[in-house]
């Protein structure tokens, strides 16, 4: 991967056109080795180039079976090698195990190198081990912890040539930024709660919205951010959806019944540091909420469906994680039919 004219796909779109990108967790399916997950998942985003997305925004997990991928910058920097015009982004990188500015480092190297086509997406995850393992501790989970982390990257990307730390959570003198960053850089922030909005709408962050929540409630969440924000993000938002196109709902929907409540039954919930049981979601019960809402079925109804989260909610950035089948062929199949036979006749729509 070598540095060039910023190309491809060019500057984050501030317009209104609408954006279909994937979202890959590298899920470790029953079956899988982890090299095999993290492999398919490499082919899930060469095959979604071919197919005409946009982009791929890649899962941070650690020590869960969940997603394999506890590093989703590393990870894209390989994406971006093997791809010439996909966009790649973090969706999303945990921000409380890490430093900000070696996060910022990092994402203005992938920046430079791939000629501008790198996403920054963070997230402030759980109370998990995590923070014990990586020394951060739990107040960097907190809200005024994950505050002060989120400032310094943003310092770290502002272009301005050096940052400083505070006398607190970071003390450090300036030091240059080297490489700089980009100007006006944007970062999505993974949103699950009111307190997580307001954070990013103070600061002009677009969210990267889970598929847990319906539209109605994506856009009560965006209602929210609006009234609490300064004004409109410099990137759009960004809605996560459950994919899977197949002749009929029947045949979709039993696909990811054969697999999906194994796998999320099996990935569990990450350990807490305080050692108290996380909260144990029914697998069976989740995914027909999940069924419910996203595009799951044939190509017209999984227009139907996409469609009606943009009208609903003004999203222009529609994420599709399409690995629900678990099967390497099948999931490649459904790249490529929901390239084919979703994609055009959406944005047609839109």
């Amino acid at each position: 991967m070598t540095a060039e004219p910023r190309r491809g796909a060019g500057p984050v779109p501030t317009g209104p056109a609408l954006r279909i990108d994937l979202f890959l967790l590298a899920g470790l399916f029953p079956g899988l080795t982890h090299a095999a997950a993290l492999g398919a998942a490499v082919d899930y985003a060469v095959a979604a180039e071919r197919a005409g997305f946009d982009g791929v925004w890649l899962a941070e997990h650690h020590f869960s079976a969940y997603g394999t991928c506890p590093s989703a910058v590393v990870l894209a920097g390989h994406l971006l090698g093997r791809t010439d015009r996909l966009r790649v982004g973090t969706a999303a990188a945990i921000l409380p195990n890490r430093h900000p500015i070696a996060l910022a480092e990092e994402t203005a190297l992938l920046d430079a190198v791939s000629g501008g086509r790198f996403d920054l997406g963070v997230a402030r995850g759980g109370p998990w081990v995590d923070l014990e393992v990586f020394g951060t501790g739990l107040d960097r989970y907190g809200h005024d912890g994950f505050a002060a982390a989120l400032d310094l990257l943003l310092a770290g990307l502002s272009g301005a040539g050096t940052v400083a730390g505070d006398r607190h959570r970071f003390p450090f003198r300036e030091v240059a930024m080297v490489p700089v960053a980009e100007r006006g850089l944007p970062v999505w922030v993974a949103a699950t709660g009111s307190s997580t909005v307001g954070l990013a709408a103070a600061r002009g962050l677009p969210l990267l919205l889970g598929m847990h929540d319906d539209d109605a409630a994506k856009a009560a969440m965006l209602h929210g951010y609006a009234r609490a924000g300064t004004g409109t993000p410099r990137a759009g938002h960004a809605s996560t959806h459950l994919a899977l196109v197949a002749d009929t709902v029947e045949e979709a929907e039993a696909a990811l019944r054969r697999t999906m409540p194994a796998w999320l039954a099996a990935a569990g919930g990450s350990e807490r540091i305080d050692g108290s049981a996380p909260p144990r979601r029914d697998a069976g019960a989740y995914l027909e909420h999940l069924l419910a809402i996203h595009p799951v079925g044939p190509p017209a109804r999984c227009v139907r469906r996409l469609a009606a989260t943009v009208s609903t909610t003004g999203v222009r950035r529609l994420l599709l994680m399409v690995e629900g089948a678990g099967e390497r062929r099948r999931t490649l199949a459904n790249i490529e039919r929901l390239g084919r036979e979703v994609l055009a006749p959406l944005r047609r729509l839109h």
